[in-house]
C-alpha cells in the first residue's frame, strides 16, 4: 500500500506541476499575440500617418479589444471544460452509488494498467475506496483533482493581463519616440520581445528554441510588412 500512495502522491505533484506548466504556456502565447497583432496594427497605421493621437488611438483599441477578445474567448472555453469536469464527476458519483462493485473492479484494472500486480491493486482499489471512492475514481479514472476544477475567471484574467502586456510594448514604442524614430523602435523592439516569447514557449514545451524563435520572428516581421504596405498604399491614396 505504500507503493500505491507513493505513486499517487507522485501524480499529484505531476499534475500541479503540469497545470502550471500550462498557465506558463498560456501566459507566454497571450503575450506574443498581443505583441504580433498589435505591433501589425500601429506599424500598419504608421504606413499611413504618422500622427501620434492616431496612433495612439489604433494601439489603444487594438490593445483593449484584443485583450477583452481573449479574455472571452478563454472564459468560454474554460466554463466548458469545468462544466465536462462537473458533469463528469456527477456521473461517476451516480456510478459508484449505483454498482459499487462494478466500480471497485474498474479501479483494480486501472491500478493493474499502471504496472500493480492483480492482488495489489485490489487491495489498494479496496483502501482508496474505502477512504474516499470519489476521489479515487477522479485522479486514477478521470484525471481530475476534485480540490482543483478550472476556474474560467482565473483563465480569463490571466489571458486579458498577458495580452495587455504584450500589447503595451509596441503600443508605447509606436507613441514614445520621436516621429523619426518611431517606426524603426517599433520594428525593432517588438522583433526582440518575440524572441523572447518564441524562446520561452519552446523552453516550457521542451522543444528547441531556435526553430520557434525563428518562427516567431519571420511571422512577425511579415505581419508588420504586410500592414505596413497596406497603410502606406492608403494613406498615398488619401483613404
Amino acid at each position: 500500500m505504500t507503493e500505491t500512495n507513493g505513486e499517487s502522491h507522485a501524480e499529484a505533484h505531476g499534475g500541479s506541476l503540469g497545470s502550471r506548466l500550462n498557465w506558463l504556456r498560456a501566459a507566454v502565447l497571450g503575450a506574443n499575440d498581443g505583441i504580433l497583432s498589435t505591433a501589425g496594427l500601429v506599424v500598419g497605421v504608421a504606413g499611413a500617418t504618422d500622427d501620434r493621437t492616431a496612433l495612439l488611438t489604433a494601439g489603444l483599441a487594438g490593445l483593449l479589444a484584443g485583450s477583452m477578445s481573449m479574455a472571452a474567448g478563454e472564459y468560454v472555453s474554460v466554463s466548458t471544460q469545468r462544466d465536462s469536469e462537473k458533469a463528469a464527476l456527477a456521473m461517476e458519483k451516480r456510478e459508484l452509488k449505483e454498482q459499487p462493485e462494478a466500480e471497485l473492479e474498474e479501479l483494480t484494472e486501472l491500478l493493474q494498467d499502471r504496472g500493480l500486480t492483480r492482488d495489489v491493486a485490489r487491495e489498494a482499489a479496496a483502501q482508496l475506496t474505502e477512504r474516499d471512492a470519489l476521489r479515487a475514481h477522479a485522479r486514477v479514472e478521470l484525471n481530475i483533482d476534485p480540490d482543483d476544477l478550472t476556474n474560467p475567471w482565473h483563465a480569463a484574467g490571466a489571458s486579458f493581463l498577458s495580452f495587455t502586456v504584450g500589447a503595451l510594448l509596441p503600443l508605447l514604442a509606436i507613441v514614445l519616440p520621436p516621429a523619426d524614430w518611431r517606426l524603426g523602435v517599433t520594428v525593432v523592439s517588438s522583433l526582440a520581445a518575440l524572441v523572447f516569447t518564441g524562446w520561452a514557449s519552446a523552453r516550457l514545451g521542451a522543444a528547441a528554441p531556435k526553430p520557434a524563435m525563428a518562427r516567431n520572428v519571420a511571422g512577425g516581421a511579415l505581419a508588420m510588412a504586410v500592414t505596413y504596405l497596406a497603410g502606406a498604399l492608403l494613406g498615398a491614396a488619401g483613404a
